[in-house]
């Protein structure tokens, strides 16, 4: 019997931790950072391991790694959220390629400080495949490629239907594109690590305890006010529950089904032994790993969007959903059919209205804020996080100057408009990709919703 929310399967494989201390009372400290997953800690832990005489104090509502931190795909790659050609308008192509480099060095930093932190999060970095299946994807992932090999730092490289099946059999699969700089990681195994080194660093994390608002010099929570010359906003998806913020970033919910252990006969067969992330090429896209246990984990959009950016957190994911992911998984793969799945959940990822991650700090206020990764944030979160860190102290680096510091997009519109948007996008996505599997060319539908979306 498949499990059906409970967080996270990867929350349910370690054991739903127990919850540290909550705020008794008004504290303060010099920074308060709102959020207890990567953003934060990461944020925390840059601070804390420059400046260790710090009062830092990390403020969440449930636990560390709660929300998309540890629901995600375990995706540790290099995208750069909203793409490197809307910096070339803004900042130039030199920006852009500074911003793309950042991210590649963020991947393998991550690498670097879990392996002499001593976490063990199942990291293999073996790159990221995003596969074609069919004729309207193939022409796209054709296009892709030519786009990425016109960029520095890159490293894309193009394969063939035969040289696919030399490392992966996928059903149906025409070709693929691969790159280096991603890597498989066990999500929850990543943010529990974290928050222990931070906590051994001094930093106070604060767990149950709900932030209501933010101001200059206080975060307002339903167990005392936190006071502090800094207070980041590092809460992602949940963003829209704070005073004033209902419309700054739409919490999308993105849902994950994962097999039980498959046997050895199965990757006999199918391969995938180099532990590449998988993607495709649909509108309506798919992101899966091969775990370490060797099962499949496999995510995509489900129902995008709840009425007035409501939040379900309990990671109950839909029956229908459940059905269309086990469904793209036995395409994919038909043998895995004869296995069943263990667990579904769902998340929710902040989404700007321009699809584009940011990082800042307003030294009148002390406010500062990152995320709207739109789910590419287990990478860009640690940019984000050592960026913030140096805002904060002052520090004149490279990270400061990086085109997606003081970003800003406009607020999301109004009830009902946003709902009827996202249901109209995602619609549009889903019957492109419907008609695509007639044949033919990318289907005009699509174009349409990148243009509505704003993306």
């Amino acid at each position: 019997m498949t499990v059906n929310g409970g967080v996270s399967f990867w929350w349910q494989q370690l054991g739903i931790p127990r919850q540290r201390a909550a705020l008794d009372g008004d504290a303060d400290v010099d920074v308060a950072i709102v959020g207890g997953g990567y953003t934060g800690l990461w944020t925390a832990l840059a601070l804390a391991t420059q400046r260790p005489q710090l009062r830092i104090a990390v403020l969440e509502q449930r636990f560390a790694g709660f929300g998309a931190s540890g629901r995600n795909g375990g995706w540790l790659t290099n995208s750069v959220t909203g793409g490197r050609e809307q910096y070339v308008q803004t900042h130039g192509r030199t920006a852009a390629i500074a911003q793309q480099r950042a991210m590649n060095d963020a991947v393998d930093e991550v690498i670097r400080w879990a392996a002499s932190a001593g976490v063990d999060a199942d990291i293999v970095a073996g790159g990221e495949l995003s596969v074609a299946r069919g004729p309207a994807q193939l022409e796209r992932l054709r296009g892709m490629h030519a786009a990425e090999a016109a960029w520095p730092h890159t490293d894309v490289e193009l394969l063939d239907a035969d040289r696919l099946r030399e490392s992966i059999r996928i059903d149906g699969a025409l070709g693929a594109l691969w790159h280096p700089h991603c890597a498989r990681v066990h999500p929850a195994k990543l943010v529990r690590g974290l928050a222990a080194e931070v906590e051994r660093l001094g930093v106070r994390i604060v767990e149950g305890t709900t932030v209501r608002e933010i101001s200059p010099g206080r975060a307002v929570t339903d167990r005392g006010t936190v006071r502090a010359e800094f207070i980041l906003r590092a809460t992602e998806g949940f963003t829209a529950d704070l005073a004033g913020e209902h419309r700054t970033w739409l919490p999308m919910n993105s849902s994950m089904i994962v097999t039980d252990p498959l046997p050895a006969a199965f990757w006999d067969v199918v391969g995938w032994d180099g532990a590449a992330t998988l993607g495709d090429l649909a509108h309506v896209y798919l992101y899966a790993q091969r775990t370490a246990d060797g099962r499949i984990a496999l995510g995509g959009r489900g129902v995008p969007y709840r009425y007035g950016s409501r939040i379900d957190d309990r990671g109950r994911t839909h029956e229908r959903t459940v059905q269309s992911l086990t469904a793209a998984l036995h395409s994919l793969f038909p043998d895995a059919a004869r296995f069943p799945i263990a667990h579904a959940w769902s998340g929710v990822l902040g989404v700007p209205r321009d699809w584009s991650a940011s990082v800042g700090l307003d030294r009148s206020t002390g406010l500062g804020w990152a995320g709207g990764y739109v789910g590419t944030g287990v990478t860009a979160t640690n940019l984000a996080g050592r960026t913030l860190a140096d805002l904060v102290l002052g520090n004149d680096t490279e990270l400061v100057r990086l085109p997606w510091v003081g970003h800003r997009a406009k607020r999301w519109e109004p009830e009902p408009l946003r709902w009827l948007a996202v249901q109209g996008i995602y619609g549009a996505y889903g019957l492109a990709d419907r008609l695509e599997t007639r044949g033919g060319h990318t289907s005009r539908v699509a174009r349409v919703a990148d243009v509505i979306s704003g993306r």
